[in-house]
């Protein structure tokens, strides 16, 4: 017979709890139930990410222009690391804020999960809150509007302080038409020289181009509210947001941004982010930077930009002093001296070098088998083909002589004088001609055609042409080997340091392929040899 066994009977009747803890058990159970909505909804909570740091921040900025309005809550800390506006402004002595009226224990006591029942039913951290608040002192808060009244009509407001409110805005979401960033719980400080460090990576000046979604900032947003929007995105390691498809829209807003880092004191933050937006747009932003070299100059000194600066450097250097007035006008802050020290220095560099090539190409010449120079009285034909060089030379370099006045007009003698005085002083673009001489094509200058023409000419109606077939090989091979020669004279003026690649023909009146001039060889009619080391950049 199979035996069964059945479990035993426990009984599980407990007593009923002591009231103590039954008063914690409904008080907590009332705990958790203190965040739920008992209308069918998630109950709000104040955010505490950028641009309303409603928690941590304490310092309210309010900026308004063309009726938009974009209010900001950020930190003390991060914004006087950032900017020495706001550090001077901000610090203990100069400082005109005031104290919340609210204390710490009133935070405490107000929020009742952060409380608990003690065993007489008093409320034991609240109690403890009180007293640590007691002693704690309030915290500080500032507030900057922008000063619309006290400002010149030619210059942009600047924020200034005004007493401090508890205005609820700063704890809801802003109603800005570009969604905030993604929220970070702590924020990180800024990193200046990341991305400069980046753009230099190796020692190199070449900029990568770094492949990205477009990004076209709200047409419909006020240009000031923006840039002061992209200045606090930037100081909490936010990317600005600036337009990266068309170049021009991108270096007015970059310029914009840059003025006003200018104005608080913020330029080692901002240039490096300027400099890495701008350099995303590779041989676009070098063939704008060749267009208007002073403005890209301004730009890249206050960015801190070694690319930038040291690119329209070698162009304002290669075109001076096309450039000086320039310089000297526009919407930037004057160029402080160390640069147009700098820019002297370079052009005197420049013309020095000038000066030391064109002796070793007017000292050029050829020998005999004997050792001899040659002379019309030991070679004539060789001693032409170095005459011809040299007469070419002066031609292309030296400017037109003055014309001969044959009027006796005052008025026409004044307009003819004036005339003289504008062709004596145009620029030769005498960085075409040395890369002429430069070209590895022998049909560059002074081609074949061009040689045949000059032997078959008669110094008078009686004598005879010196054009022959054999002279006319002897005379072409004797001009290629000057040629030669000279070739290696102007490698040091012909060197290019631009990030622009300077491609063409090497035909004369080639337009090149940068498609920004039509200057011969390259497309530039100035040379760009200037070298620019470490040293030079007037930051250092």
């Amino acid at each position: 017979m199979a035996m069964v066994s059945y479990p035993e009977t426990v009984d599980r009747t407990h007593a009923p709890p002591p009231a103590s803890s039954s008063s914690r058990l409904s008080h907590s159970s009332r705990r958790h139930r203190h965040g739920r909505s008992h209308h069918g909804g998630s109950s709000y909570t104040a955010q505490n990410e950028f641009p309303i740091f409603a928690h941590t921040g304490d310092v309210e900025i309010v900026i308004a222009a063309g009726g938009q309005e974009k209010r900001y809550l950020l930190h003390r800390l991060i914004l006087s690391q950032c900017s020495g506006f706001f550090e001077a402004s901000t610090s203990e002595e100069w400082s005109r804020s005031q104290a919340q009226a609210e204390s710490a224990s009133a935070a405490v006591d107000s929020d009742p999960s952060l409380q608990s029942i003690a065993e007489d039913g008093s409320s034991i951290l609240s109690r403890r809150g009180s007293a640590q608040g007691s002693s704690m002192p309030p915290k500080l808060r500032w507030r900057y509007e922008l000063d619309w009244q006290n400002k010149e009509s030619d210059e942009d407001p600047i924020l200034v302080q005004k007493p401090p409110t508890s205005d609820p805005i700063f704890a809801v979401q802003s109603s800005y038409s570009i969604p905030p960033p993604q929220s970070i719980t702590k924020p990180v400080a800024p990193r200046a020289g990341f991305f400069r460090s980046v753009a230099n990576l190796a020692g190199m000046q070449s900029a990568v181009h770094i492949p990205s979604n477009a990004v076209v900032p709200d047409a419909q947003t006020h240009p000031l509210i923006r840039d002061y929007d992209n200045l606090f995105r930037i100081f909490y390691n936010f990317a600005p947001i600036l337009n990266s498809v068309n170049i021009a829209t991108a270096y007015s807003e970059c310029k914009a941004l840059l003025g006003l880092a200018d104005m608080y004191d913020a330029l080692g933050v901002v240039g490096s982010r300027i400099d890495h937006h701008l350099l995303r747009f590779s041989s676009r932003l070098f063939k704008q930077i060749a267009k208007y070299p002073p403005s890209y100059l301004k730009l890249g000194y206050l960015a801190r930009s070694r690319v930038i600066f040291t690119e329209a450097l070698i162009h304002v250097v290669g075109q001076w002093p096309a450039a000086q007035a320039q310089l000297n006008n526009g919407s930037f802050s004057p160029l402080p001296d160390t640069v147009l020290d700098l820019i002297e220095d370079k052009v005197d560099d420049l013309e020095d070098l000038k000066t030391r090539i064109d002796a070793k190409l007017f000292r050029l010449t050829l020998t005999t088998s004997r050792g001899e120079r040659v002379s019309p009285s030991n070679a004539y034909l060789d001693w032409l083909a170095v005459s011809l060089f040299r007469q070419w030379f002066v031609e292309n370099t030296t400017p037109p002589p003055a014309p001969i006045l044959k009027n006796s007009g005052e008025s026409r003698s004044v307009s003819a004088s004036a005339d003289t005085r504008r062709s004596a002083g145009t620029p030769i673009p005498s960085g075409r001609v040395y890369r002429l001489i430069g070209s590895s094509s022998s049909e560059a200058y002074l081609p074949h055609d061009e040689l045949k023409r000059f032997l078959k000419l008669k110094a008078s109606s009686t004598s005879e042409s010196l054009y022959t077939r054999d002279n006319f090989k002897r005379f072409e091979r004797k001009m290629d080997e000057i040629k030669r020669l000279a070739r290696e004279v102007v490698k040091p003026l012909i060197r290019n340091f631009l990030e622009l690649d300077l491609k063409g023909s090497d035909h004369s009146g080639g337009s090149g392929g940068s498609g920004v001039g039509d200057g011969g060889i390259g497309g530039l009619p100035y040379l760009t040899c200037t070298r620019i080391e470490e040293a030079d950049l007037p930051w250092r």
